[in-house]
């Protein structure tokens, strides 16, 4: 089976948005980037039309429902059907409407939002989109050698799903360091995908749900990783669930945790489809050692730094900063983000309990450089989301903040 680079050619066209820089352009582009890159856990690949189309909506010549429209009477209108069409239809109606789901940040956390974002990605494609299966399923998988994982009885889509989302729910990151956080979430999403309650669509449907929940997390994850690697994604998923005591294979969850550390912690582990085939031949048998993983990816600061920091506060967050690992996509070098992280602590402050913790007066000078800029690199959320004036309006840090206090309190 050839490596997901193949599939990088499809949206390479896209790169001038993502370098340019210009925010909402940049934020499309990414989009129709992911929405592309993940029809290859299918083995799909969208037409050129697709390709011209989105482009036209980068740019904010049409939107993105003008976009889809546009794609769906492309096919509708077509007098002449080559080879490979039926495909490229499914691959276009499909990657318009995942470009529209992130290109918002609504996001649902439950049964219903797990049903309603496979609504939303097969619209138009499947009769069958939003249902879970009626029939047991089985699949057979390249990496297992025509073997099938074990997937989820259809009686019990419903409940089990319900069972391991209010396990997530109620889970307690706190306890955690980073690696202990990315096996965790590793195996949460592995769990899920095993369960695997559509007829088809599963992995796209898991993928998104996972970059909106790690979203709803405090991190950034529309990156390469789900552009570039989403067929290693799907395998990985497979290896993660496969057991065969018969043929001495355990579940091998490694392959899934270097991909999140990649995607989480900015590490470049080596990624390759090959690496995860059972009983490989020969030439395939050398691999990296799996619990090894190399650091080397590179975050900028995005946040204002503050003028004004006292001089204990600056002493204390210099030192701080200059022992962690600012290369991990968890950490930054912003003193006031690192300041507040500190104050909030595992509890919960109203604006004015931050402000006299942290000795300052003035208000707005407190939003504008520690509040704003936590909140936009999302180490800190609100309490109360939807309502940003609510009258009891609280702020708490997010996960990716609890492993940054984690990592200070170590200092």
């Amino acid at each position: 089976m050839a490596e997901d680079e193949n599939i990088k050619q499809q949206y390479l066209n896209f790169d001038e948005y993502i370098r340019q820089g210009e925010p909402e352009k940049k934020e499309r582009a990414e989009a129709w980037r992911v929405a592309i890159g993940l029809q290859a856990v299918d083995g799909l690949k969208t037409s050129e039309y697709l390709q011209q189309t989105a482009r036209r909506n980068i740019e904010g010549e049409i939107t993105i429902d003008e976009a889809r429209e546009l794609v769906k009477q492309y096919y509708i209108k077509k007098t002449t059907h080559d080879e490979g069409d039926e495909d490229k239809e499914e691959a276009d109606l499909v990657s318009g409407n995942i470009a529209k789901l992130l290109q918002t940040d609504a996001f649902t956390y439950s049964v219903a939002g797990l049903a309603a974002i496979h609504r939303a990605i097969f619209e138009g494609v499947f009769k069958h989109a939003g249902r879970f299966r009626d029939y047991d399923i089985s699949k057979k998988e390249w990496v297992l050698r025509n073997d099938s994982v074990l997937y989820g009885r259809w009686q019990d889509l419903r409940m089990t799903i319900e069972y391991d989302l209010e396990q997530e729910r109620q889970f307690d990151y706190t306890t955690l360091n980073k690696d202990q956080m990315i096996e965790h979430l590793a195996k949460f999403v592995a769990g899920l995908w095993q369960i695997h309650p559509f007829g088809e669509g599963n992995t796209r449907t898991t993928a998104i749900f996972t970059i909106k929940y790690l979203c709803s997390l405090g991190f950034s994850v529309n990156n390469d990783l789900f552009e570039h690697y989403s067929w290693y994604f799907r395998n990985a998923l497979v290896r993660a669930n496969y057991r065969n005591v018969r043929k001495g294979i355990n579940a091998e969850p490694l392959f899934l945790i270097r991909f999140f550390r990649n995607l989480l912690l900015g590490e470049t582990n080596e990624l390759r489809n090959r690496y995860m085939i059972i009983n490989p031949p020969e030439e395939w048998k050398v691999q990296p050692n799996l619990a090894d993983t190399t650091v080397v990816g590179q975050v900028q600061d995005k946040c204002m730094t503050s003028t004004r920091t006292s001089t204990r506060t600056s002493t204390r967050v210099s030192t701080s900063i200059n022992t962690l690992n600012s290369n991990s996509k968890l950490y930054t070098n912003n003193d006031n983000i690192i300041e507040l992280v500190r104050v909030i602590e595992y509890g919960e402050m109203s604006i004015k309990q931050m402000m006299e913790s942290i000795g300052l007066k003035h208000r707005q000078t407190f939003i504008d450089y520690h509040l704003e800029p936590a909140l936009k690199e999302h180490f800190v959320r609100m309490k109360y989301p939807d309502r940003p004036n609510h009258p009891r309006q609280r702020y708490l840090l997010t996960v990716k903040g609890q492993m940054l206090y984690q990592e200070l309190t170590k200092q």
